[in-house]
């Protein structure tokens, strides 16, 4: 009877034992897989990337814990774009996160059903990203990074008032940028100056491009362009030559090189979109029913460096009203 006894001791054991690891597995399946897609590395959409771990974190995913990122970095080539989101659509995520205009494209190219979010993407109605910002409508959501490009130039005219010509630099390819640098150019000229316009297809092209409108204009705006970003240093030695000042469309354009901007903060914003990433995941939410959010905050950014080297008192470049 004894061992009887015993041997169903023992059989319980094993079965809570069975059971104990069987939690433990379920629990491992709990994790989320999320897989990220980067255009291109510079500041703004490394910071937003690092923003959307922050904003996953707040929302109770961390890596290492119950979530499994796995992150791509296109380096702004298209045939990296489209082998990237093949792969990571390959390896059935349960979210997506496009990190500037031409990786959520990408990314949507690839799948309509694995839920995507965006950021560092200026308008997604005009990328075909979404039906509306308001009722997305399909698998994709996020934020845009569409700054106050009237402010910005109302900026740039405080610190030039007698302006008699403004350069616009970009890169025709991206569309974000030229949706940003045809409202710079209306506001321009809306307020009776003379624009001059420059393109640059690679990053080889804008130390040139720079010269060029530094040699021609009063001060120089740039969009929130990523070929424009990724050269922010060389941008910076060439109007800091020429003692031209530069409006940027983002702050860390302005760390890299810029004079001053009314712009957002790319590592908030990434932050916004991992807070609705983690819904998602959640199950509280759906892209097509999540409106894309604007950033929350905007602020005023002064290189001082930069404004001591062109003669400027930092102190005296205010935000516009």
């Amino acid at each position: 009877m004894k061992k009887t006894v015993l041997a169903g001791i023992g059989l319980v054991s094993l079965l809570m034992l069975g059971a104990c690891g069987s939690k433990e597995a379920d629990s491992s399946d709990d994790t989320k897989k999320v897989g990220v897609l980067q255009l291109v590395e510079h500041p703004s959409l490394d910071n937003a990337y690092e923003g959307f771990k922050e904003g996953l974190a707040e929302g109770g995913y961390k890596e290492d814990d119950n979530l499994k990122i796995d992150y791509q970095n296109a380096q702004n080539n298209q045939d990296n774009l489209k082998s990237m989101s093949e792969k990571l659509v390959k390896d059935e995520p349960d979210l997506l996160l496009g990190v500037a205009t031409p990786a959520a494209q990408s990314l949507l190219n690839v799948t309509t059903e694995i839920p995507i979010t965006v950021t560092a993407v200026t308008d997604l109605e005009e990328a075909k990203l979404v039906k509306s910002d308001k009722k997305p409508g399909g698998n994709v959501t996020g934020t845009t990074d569409m700054v106050p490009i009237d402010k910005q130039i109302d900026l740039l005219l405080s610190i030039v008032p007698d302006a008699k010509s403004i350069g616009i630099m970009y890169n025709a390819g991206e569309a974000n940028s030229k949706i940003q640098a045809d409202l710079a150019e209306k506001a321009l000229k809306k307020a009776g100056v003379e624009v001059k316009t420059k393109t640059a297809n690679t990053t080889n092209d804008v130390q040139q491009v720079t010269e060029s409108l530094a040699n021609e204009t009063d001060g120089i705006y740039v969009p929130t362009d990523n070929t424009f970003a990724s050269a922010a240093a060389v941008i910076g030695d060439v109007v800091k030559e020429k003692k031209i000042p530069l409006v940027a469309g983002s702050t860390e354009q302005i760390d890299g090189g810029g004079l001053a901007t009314v712009g957002i903060d790319y590592k908030s914003l990434g932050k916004q979109t991992g807070k609705m990433a983690a819904k998602i995941l959640d199950g509280d939410a759906k892209p097509e029913d999540t409106p894309v959010e604007s950033a929350d905050t905007l602020k005023l950014v002064v290189n001082k460096d930069m404004a001591e080297a062109l003669g400027i008192d930092p102190d005296s470049i205010k935000e516009p009203k």
